[in-house]
Protein backbone atom coordinates (compact mmCIF):
# COMPACT_ATOMS: atom_id res chain seq x y z
CA UNK A 1 0.00 0.00 0.00
CA UNK A 2 2.61 2.17 1.09
CA UNK A 3 4.59 1.52 -2.53
CA UNK A 4 1.10 2.38 -4.45
CA UNK A 5 1.20 5.92 -2.35
CA UNK A 6 4.23 6.89 -2.91
CA UNK A 7 4.27 5.70 -7.14
CA UNK A 8 0.69 8.26 -7.19
CA UNK A 9 2.26 10.89 -5.56
CA UNK A 10 5.34 11.15 -7.73
CA UNK A 11 2.76 10.10 -11.03
CA UNK A 12 1.10 13.48 -9.38
CA UNK A 13 4.62 15.32 -9.07
CA UNK A 14 5.74 14.81 -12.58
CA UNK A 15 2.39 14.90 -14.23
CA UNK A 16 2.33 18.88 -12.66
CA UNK A 17 5.66 19.25 -13.32
CA UNK A 18 5.02 18.57 -16.65
CA UNK A 19 2.12 20.86 -16.88
CA UNK A 20 4.14 24.05 -15.57
CA UNK A 21 6.81 23.13 -18.19
CA UNK A 22 4.51 22.85 -21.27
CA UNK A 23 2.01 25.95 -20.36
CA UNK A 24 2.26 28.45 -22.27
CA UNK A 25 3.17 32.22 -21.63
CA UNK A 26 0.67 34.72 -21.17
CA UNK A 27 -0.11 37.40 -23.37
CA UNK A 28 1.49 40.34 -22.63
CA UNK A 29 -0.66 42.42 -20.32
CA UNK A 30 -1.67 46.53 -21.25
CA UNK A 31 0.34 48.63 -19.48
CA UNK A 32 -0.90 50.12 -16.69
CA UNK A 33 -1.58 53.69 -18.06
CA UNK A 34 -3.23 52.04 -20.94
CA UNK A 35 -5.28 49.73 -18.51
CA UNK A 36 -6.26 53.06 -16.78
CA UNK A 37 -7.86 54.04 -20.19
CA UNK A 38 -9.46 51.03 -20.65
CA UNK A 39 -10.93 50.90 -17.06
CA UNK A 40 -12.64 54.35 -17.26
CA UNK A 41 -15.07 52.63 -19.65
CA UNK A 42 -16.84 50.92 -16.59
CA UNK A 43 -17.76 54.26 -14.98
CA UNK A 44 -21.55 54.54 -15.81
CA UNK A 45 -22.17 58.48 -14.84
CA UNK A 46 -21.01 59.89 -17.75
CA UNK A 47 -19.18 63.30 -16.16
CA UNK A 48 -17.29 60.85 -13.83
CA UNK A 49 -16.38 58.76 -17.00
CA UNK A 50 -14.96 62.33 -18.53
CA UNK A 51 -13.14 63.28 -15.57
CA UNK A 52 -11.74 59.39 -15.80
CA UNK A 53 -10.44 59.72 -19.20
CA UNK A 54 -8.96 63.20 -18.98
CA UNK A 55 -6.81 61.99 -16.13
CA UNK A 56 -5.95 58.99 -17.73
CA UNK A 57 -4.67 60.27 -21.22
CA UNK A 58 -3.00 62.74 -19.64
CA UNK A 59 -1.19 60.13 -17.80
CA UNK A 60 -0.40 58.37 -20.67
CA UNK A 61 0.71 61.25 -22.84
CA UNK A 62 2.87 61.69 -20.08
CA UNK A 63 4.42 58.32 -20.27
CA UNK A 64 4.89 58.22 -23.89
CA UNK A 65 6.89 61.73 -23.51
CA UNK A 66 8.76 60.81 -20.58
CA UNK A 67 9.63 57.52 -23.12
CA UNK A 68 8.04 55.34 -19.78
CA UNK A 69 5.26 53.91 -22.41
CA UNK A 70 6.15 53.34 -26.24
CA UNK A 71 2.82 52.25 -28.83
CA UNK A 72 3.70 50.92 -31.93
CA UNK A 73 1.06 50.18 -34.74
CA UNK A 74 1.25 47.21 -36.86
CA UNK A 75 3.41 48.47 -39.82
CA UNK A 76 5.93 49.89 -36.77
CA UNK A 77 6.18 46.28 -35.44
CA UNK A 78 7.17 44.82 -38.90
CA UNK A 79 9.69 47.64 -39.33
CA UNK A 80 11.42 46.48 -36.20
CA UNK A 81 11.07 42.59 -37.07
CA UNK A 82 12.12 43.26 -40.37
CA UNK A 83 15.17 45.01 -38.88
CA UNK A 84 15.93 41.95 -36.59
CA UNK A 85 15.66 39.53 -39.49
CA UNK A 86 19.46 37.44 -38.98
CA UNK A 87 19.54 38.42 -35.35
CA UNK A 88 19.65 35.73 -33.02
CA UNK A 89 17.28 37.55 -29.69
CA UNK A 90 16.00 36.02 -26.48
CA UNK A 91 12.62 36.99 -27.61
CA UNK A 92 10.62 39.65 -30.10
CA UNK A 93 7.09 37.97 -28.95
CA UNK A 94 6.12 41.82 -28.16
CA UNK A 95 6.00 42.25 -31.97
CA UNK A 96 4.44 39.19 -32.66
CA UNK A 97 0.52 40.74 -32.11
CA UNK A 98 -1.89 38.81 -34.55
CA UNK A 99 0.87 38.36 -37.41
CA UNK A 100 2.90 35.37 -38.87
CA UNK A 101 6.96 35.58 -38.34
CA UNK A 102 9.30 37.05 -40.86
CA UNK A 103 10.81 34.02 -43.10
CA UNK A 104 11.98 36.12 -45.77
CA UNK A 105 13.15 40.01 -46.87
CA UNK A 106 13.67 41.71 -49.84
CA UNK A 107 16.39 43.79 -49.91
CA UNK A 108 18.62 46.55 -51.90
CA UNK A 109 22.32 45.77 -52.32
CA UNK A 110 24.18 49.12 -51.50
CA UNK A 111 27.78 47.30 -51.99
CA UNK A 112 29.40 44.14 -51.83
CA UNK A 113 32.50 42.87 -51.81
CA UNK A 114 35.00 39.49 -51.65
CA UNK A 115 36.56 38.40 -48.54
CA UNK A 116 39.09 35.84 -48.18
CA UNK A 117 38.03 32.83 -50.14
CA UNK A 118 36.33 34.32 -52.36
CA UNK A 119 33.30 34.69 -49.86
CA UNK A 120 31.63 37.98 -50.02
CA UNK A 121 30.26 40.51 -47.84
CA UNK A 122 26.88 42.55 -48.65
CA UNK A 123 25.88 45.56 -47.42
CA UNK A 124 22.08 46.46 -47.98
CA UNK A 125 20.92 50.06 -47.74
CA UNK A 126 19.00 49.39 -45.10
CA UNK A 127 22.84 48.86 -43.51
CA UNK A 128 22.39 45.63 -42.43
CA UNK A 129 25.63 43.90 -43.17
CA UNK A 130 25.42 40.19 -44.64
CA UNK A 131 28.40 37.81 -45.03
CA UNK A 132 28.64 34.47 -46.85
CA UNK A 133 29.70 31.49 -44.51
CA UNK A 134 29.51 28.70 -47.40
CA UNK A 135 31.70 28.42 -50.13
CA UNK A 136 29.43 28.63 -53.09
CA UNK A 137 30.03 30.46 -56.19
CA UNK A 138 28.17 33.42 -57.68
CA UNK A 139 27.79 33.05 -61.01
CA UNK A 140 27.04 36.84 -61.41
CA UNK A 141 29.02 39.46 -59.35
CA UNK A 142 26.61 40.99 -57.35
CA UNK A 143 26.51 45.12 -57.86
CA UNK A 144 24.79 48.66 -56.26
CA UNK A 145 21.11 47.99 -57.15
CA UNK A 146 20.79 44.21 -57.07
CA UNK A 147 17.84 42.36 -55.46
CA UNK A 148 18.44 40.58 -52.71
CA UNK A 149 16.25 37.60 -51.18
CA UNK A 150 17.38 36.14 -48.23
CA UNK A 151 15.19 34.02 -45.97
CA UNK A 152 15.63 31.23 -43.34
CA UNK A 153 17.21 28.28 -44.13
CA UNK A 154 17.42 24.67 -41.59
CA UNK A 155 18.92 25.14 -38.34
CA UNK A 156 19.25 28.70 -37.93
CA UNK A 157 20.58 29.43 -40.84
CA UNK A 158 19.77 31.89 -44.04
CA UNK A 159 20.26 32.10 -47.49
CA UNK A 160 20.90 34.89 -49.74
CA UNK A 161 20.23 35.13 -53.00
CA UNK A 162 21.35 37.81 -55.12
CA UNK A 163 18.96 39.13 -58.56
CA UNK A 164 17.61 35.63 -59.06
CA UNK A 165 20.63 33.39 -58.64
CA UNK A 166 20.85 30.15 -56.23
CA UNK A 167 21.35 30.93 -52.59
CA UNK A 168 24.42 31.04 -50.33
CA UNK A 169 24.63 30.76 -46.52
CA UNK A 170 24.91 33.83 -45.05
CA UNK A 171 25.23 35.31 -41.55
CA UNK A 172 24.02 38.49 -40.70
CA UNK A 173 27.06 40.56 -39.18
CA UNK A 174 25.24 44.23 -37.72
Amino acid sequence: MQRFVIGAVAAVAVGAAGAAVAKPQAAPTNAPVVQAVVDCRKIEDPTQRLACYDAAVAAMTSAQQSGDLVTLDRKQRQAVRKQAFGFTLPTLSMFDTGEKEVDRIDETLASAHQIGEGRWVFQMQDGAIWRQIDDEFLSREPHPGSAIVIRRAMMGSYMLSVDGQPGVRAHRDN
